[in-house]
């Protein structure tokens, strides 16, 4: 039996949510089966088969946008600058590639990272990620039965910032889905991305290795989002990037990092390369390692 008290954080949670999501045009709290809802989630199931990426703009209601910004700008300060070489697939540069092999490619990491645990409980961005309905929705629009918080304390939510002079470089994401929302506009940075440009079988090599070496525009998508936009991605398969900040304000967005399996936590590698900083719960999910491809990264 659902008790008194569980009942009222849901509509505490609820509330939260509408003060933050434009219900109005997207009906999360509208029920699985009525023409609403599933009129939303056939919308972006179509995009993502067709390209691997959905823009729900003006997602946020416009009256909360500005508060939303203020509170990840006030985070922007707690984020941590791993300014380093890396390459498209995030592995170890001493890692053995054949000649020509894209992972040889390096490449300028300057975008920061706002930890989970440095983002208070109260924030919007907290609500938002924890609530029942989101994550429902989520799930319904990757086809899933259900997406689960990732159990790592670091990376499960954070803020990405990329401050002027600086970019997210070329890459793919560990999981095959994500889910972001942009808070704060810059001049430049722009999102660029190639849509399934491999597969869990295939590498496809060549063609990562054109878009990297500036051949490969004919597999390029850019986006200009807006603040308040929600983008839901396939990024493990879709080599992607925010292009470089020309203008003096910081671009900020907000990623939600789901799993389709309970108890994830990222490596003890990239959590280091991303936050600066490992935590027992790290060092325990290293000893259990679970891979679910046999790609590069």
């Amino acid at each position: 039996m659902t008790s008194p008290e569980s009942v009222i954080d849901d509509v505490t949670m609820a509330t939260a949510v509408e003060t933050v999501v434009n219900t109005g045009l997207y009906p999360l709290f509208a029920p699985p089966d009525s023409s609403a809802w599933n009129e939303l989630v056939r919308g972006v199931r179509l995009e993502l088969a067709a390209s691997g990426c959905c823009v729900l703009p003006g997602f946020v209601r416009p009256d909360a946008l500005e508060r939303l910004r203020a509170q990840c700008a006030a985070l922007a300060p707690l984020a941590y600058y791993g300014d380093e070489t890396v390459n498209a697939y995030n592995i170890a540069p001493e890692t053995p590639l054949p000649p020509g092999h894209p992972g040889r490619v390096s490449l300028r990491r300057g975008n920061a990272f706002v930890a989970r645990d440095r983002i208070p409980a109260d924030h919007a961005a907290q609500r938002l990620y924890t609530s029942i309905a989101f994550q429902r929705f989520v799930a319904a629009c990757f086809e899933l039965p259900a997406v689960h918080e990732l159990a790592d304390p670091l990376a499960g939510l954070c803020v990405n910032i990329v401050a002027p002079g600086r970019e997210h470089p070329w890459h793919f994401d560990t999981n095959e889905f994500a889910v972001s929302l942009l808070t704060q506009e810059a001049d430049g940075g722009e999102f660029e991305y190639c849509p399934k440009i491999r597969s869990a079988a295939e590498e496809n090599v060549e063609d990562v290795a054109a878009v990297l070496a500036g051949r490969g525009d004919r597999f390029v998508r850019r986006l200009r989002l807006r603040p308040g936009d929600l983008q839901l991605f396939l990024g493990r398969y879709s080599l992607h990037r925010v292009s470089r900040v020309t203008g003096p304000v910081q671009r900020h967005s907000v990623i939600f990092a789901y799993s389709a399996r309970p108890g994830v936590v990222g490596s003890l590698s990239r959590t280091r390369q991303l936050f600066g900083r490992v935590l027992p719960e790290h060092r325990a999910a290293a000893e259990r390692p679970v891979r679910m491809d046999a790609l590069l990264d």
